[in-house]
């Protein structure tokens, strides 16, 4: 199943929902992961992104979700993934918690979300991310799928980020079915 809703309905977490397969090849046509890349999908539900990138790139990658159940399965899945993909070395993470309270590793440098929270809680983590870049200088990404525009909103008025590439969905009925890609420096 590709959605799950919060059962109270919250509204700083929206529900899950997976991005499409057709979705992550257009864009991997369009981005490369490389080798050095260590990746953070925020939101990851059961890992699609996550099992994605590391199979196809073979790099770091950590997932962060806070729906207990869906990170329980993302687990569940990371075991069944390990077990067909024991040759890819790169670890893989799931964290449970909270976006806004994930420590952002020096090591860090390719962000992805999926419109999984508020752009309250958006804007926290994009800080967070900002603030590890101070810390540790280096090239940055973040990786937008569906964005929302309040979250295009934060990333052109409140980031030193900057827009370096659309890929837009062919044949989407939805303009906004497009990823944006932005760069940090």
């Amino acid at each position: 199943m590709g959605l799950r809703e919060w059962r109270d309905h919250t509204v700083e977490y929206n529900r899950y929902e997976a991005t499409p397969y057709e979705a992550l090849d257009l864009l991997f046509k369009h981005y490369k992961i490389e080798k050095t890349d260590q990746v953070v999908d925020f939101g990851c539900g059961r890992g699609r992104v996550v099992f994605y990138i590391h199979n196809r790139f073979q790099v770091p990658v950590t997932g962060i979700e806070v729906n207990e159940l869906t990170y329980e399965e993302a687990l569940q899945n990371k075991a069944r993934y390990r077990q067909r993909a024991q040759h890819i070395k790169a670890p893989i993470r799931f964290e449970f918690g909270l976006a806004e309270h994930y420590q952002v590793r020096p090591e860090d440098n390719v962000f992805y979300f999926f419109n999984p929270f508020s752009a309250k809680t958006f804007n926290k983590v994009v800080k967070n991310i900002v603030r590890s870049a101070q810390e540790v200088e280096r090239t940055m990404d973040i990786i937008l799928y569906y964005p929302l525009p309040k979250f295009k909103m934060i990333m052109q008025q409140n980031t030193p980020f900057r827009l370096i590439n659309k890929v837009r969905m062919p044949r989407a009925k939805d303009k906004a079915e497009k990823f944006l890609i932005y760069r940090y420096p």
